[in-house]
């Protein structure tokens, strides 16, 4: 065998679907394979050519399109593609092209054909079925997508500039045009190590301009004077991808790094901007600039757009949700801003909750509003319910003007119902908890999803602590809850066909919110709960249920994978419906999806419908009576 043959044949034996097969008959692929060479852009294969080859990337990248050219799928060294077109009509079903300068193997109709019918663990592989099929997807997907796999550190370009605090504005200055930086930090000796010293703030331009030379201090000011304090900063070993978020959720566009608890350097908004899946982060920046509601809501086409570029750019569900809602905190915040502005400041102080999809960073751009109002123990219903009722007014009313529809069971701050003092939530939770109605249980799978987005959010996780506590162990409690997240079905039929009907606009459709993304949330709400998790989002709440050993092996993953991909699903029809200039809703006609999706859509719905089998043999709901 010659020299090129064994450097493919090495090739095949680490990689799936070949690792399996007997050395004989990868000697044989290895012989038979045609290698070719394509540069960056060119194409590859063309829809509706005669399918003649099976593709494996060897070295690389590939993009796989839909026939109306939005992206499919990106494949890097061990994918392949063409089986859909060599398997049924012979004929190119999705055009392929170059992403970078490729390296390809070209297997001929003929041998793959062989390799399909007399290996079943080839074929498996090959199109396999239910949840490995799933995690090959979305593993792919992963792979390709920086935000996923790049790590801060990677974006520190220089060592942190640093100064004491006691440094005088003009050193501040000077030192800055020196580096050539746009911000350092202050650190301070730390009296109880010495050797690590105090992150106490940071000082960028802006604070310069605004606190020093607008207000004309001497230059002498020291530098406790004009830094900022609490310090939002990123660990250099976390995810592009959350230091992305501490930026959206903080409004913040310097992010120190720390290594062993000590700055590593300082990360700035433009060097976070190539990763980012385009202006989620400026879409926020321009929420806090605007001075009106007619402003804010002048805002929604760019909204909007942000949401079709997210999803444009193969950004994951997880990033999507999250920029959405870190979007609609700001919203949020600057009308309550906007509100106490016009209505003077708040008689006893107050948080602003967040409930359902806003809370867990899973919104998409079909959403309402869900919210209520957490006052102080003095509220006096007779003395400051006025002002609250004409503040949570302002937020809902506004928030309906900003693309957040008025939630039709009247979820909100608005309703006196919910503006309730501290004592009288926690009073409500618990009885809630150690005695459940219908009505409570449909409640707590809204309430219970809940975060602070302004006033004393601390309040909000003091609710999650005490939700958290009652519950893990509350057998009777966990039995109603998992009996509530059984209603929603995955829309299966008896022999794995899906079940359509008539919703809205669509006549053969699926809502894939009411029976994929919701149910899916429901269930992973229940697990969480059983262990005491105060996470929120629904994927890293999976992440504490795995942890917590509390499912079979691997039906974590397998939950996680199939709630990311029903839920990309439904943002690619979001975006495909605004793209088309209608509006967009949760129904899906899955006769519209291809082949692919509607397969990997079928094995996600089958881990739903299994992962509900489980929820009830776990907590057995049918003793909730």
């Amino acid at each position: 065998m010659q020299i090129e043959q064994l450097e493919i044949l090495d090739f095949l034996r680490a990689h799936p679907p070949f690792d399996a097969l007997p050395d004989e008959v990868l000697q044989r692929v290895a012989a038979a394979v045609d290698v070719r060479y394509y540069k960056a852009g060119e194409a590859i294969v063309e829809f509706g050519q005669v399918a003649e080859f099976w593709h494996v990337v060897r070295s690389g990248a590939v993009e796989v399109f839909r026939r109306n050219g939005t992206l499919y799928n990106r494949l890097t060294a061990g994918g392949y593609f063409g089986e859909f077109g060599l398997l049924r009509n012979g004929r190119v079903r999705f055009p392929v092209s170059a992403l970078e300068d490729t390296l390809l193997y070209l297997i001929p109709r003929e041998l793959f054909a062989e390799l399909f019918d007399q290996h079943e663990s080839f074929a498996d592989l090959v199109e396999v079925e239910d949840r490995t099929r799933l995690r090959q997807v979305m593993s792919k997907r992963e792979d390709a997508n920086d935000l996923l796999s790049a790590t801060v550190d990677t974006l520190v370009g220089r060592a942190a500039v640093t100064l004491p605090s006691t440094a005088s504005a003009r050193e501040l200055a000077q030192r800055m045009t020196e580096e050539g930086v746009s911000s350092l930090l202050i650190l301070d000796d730390n009296p109880e190590v010495p050797e690590l010293p105090v992150l106490s703030g940071i000082v960028t331009d802006r604070d310069l301009r605004t606190r020093l030379v607008a207000p004309g201090l001497s230059y002498d000011t020291p530098a406790a004077e004009i830094m900022s304090r609490g310090v939002v900063a990123v660990n250099h070993n976390q995810l592009v991808f959350e230091a992305m978020l501490a930026m959206l959720r903080h409004n913040v566009h310097h992010l120190p790094v720390l290594k062993n608890q000590r700055p590593l350097g300082v990360i700035a908004l433009s060097d976070i901007i190539r990763y980012e899946s385009r202006n989620s982060l400026f879409v926020v920046g321009s929420i806090f600039r605007q001075q009106s509601v007619d402003e804010l809501a002048a805002l929604v086409p760019e909204v909007r757009a942000c949401f079709v570029r997210m999803v444009g750019e193969d950004a994951s569900s997880n990033m999507i949700g999250s920029a959405m809602a870190a979007i609609g905190r700001s919203f949020k915040q600057r009308l309550l801003e906007l509100a106490e502005a016009e209505l003077g400041p708040p008689p006893v102080p107050y948080c602003f909750l967040a409930l359902g999809s806003m809370a867990r960073q899973e919104q998409l751009i079909v959403t309402d509003q869900d919210n209520a109002l957490v006052l102080d123990n003095r509220f006096d219903p007779a003395q400051h319910d006025a002002y609250f009722k004409a503040l949570a007014a302002f937020v809902s009313d506004g928030l309906a003007r900003c693309g957040y529809s008025y939630c039709t069971g009247g979820v909100m701050a608005s309703n006196e119902k919910w503006r309730q003092p501290l004592r009288v939530w926690e009073r409500t939770f618990t009885d809630w908890i150690e005695r459940p109605t219908p009505e409570s249980l449909l409640n707590a799978g809204i309430f219970f999803d809940l975060d602070g987005v302004w006033g004393r959010v601390e309040w909000a996780a003091r609710l999650r602590e005490l939700i958290a506590r009652k519950a893990r162990g509350n057998s009777r409690f966990l039995a109603c809850m998992a009996r509530n997240a059984l209603l929603r079905t995955p829309p299966l039929g008896f022999f794995k066909d899906f079940v359509v009907e008539s919703d809205g606009r669509h006549t053969r459709a699926i809502n894939i919110k009411r029976r994929g993304t919701a149910p899916l949330a429901d269930l992973v709400r229940v697990h969480a709960l059983a262990i005491g998790a105060q996470s929120i989002n629904s994927f890293e709440r999976l992440k504490d249920i795995i942890d917590a050993a509390i499912l079979p092996l691997g039906r974590g993953q397998d939950l996680y994978d199939a709630l990311e991909f029903i839920s990309m699903v439904r943002a690619r029809h979001q975006a495909e419906d605004m793209a088309a200039g209608v509006d967009p809703d949760n129904s899906i006609d899955p006769e519209k999806l291809s082949e692919f999706e509607r397969k990997s859509l079928r094995d996600a719905f089958l881990i739903l419908g299994n992962a509900q089998k489980f929820l009830k043999y776990r907590y057995q709901p049918g003793r909730a009576n």
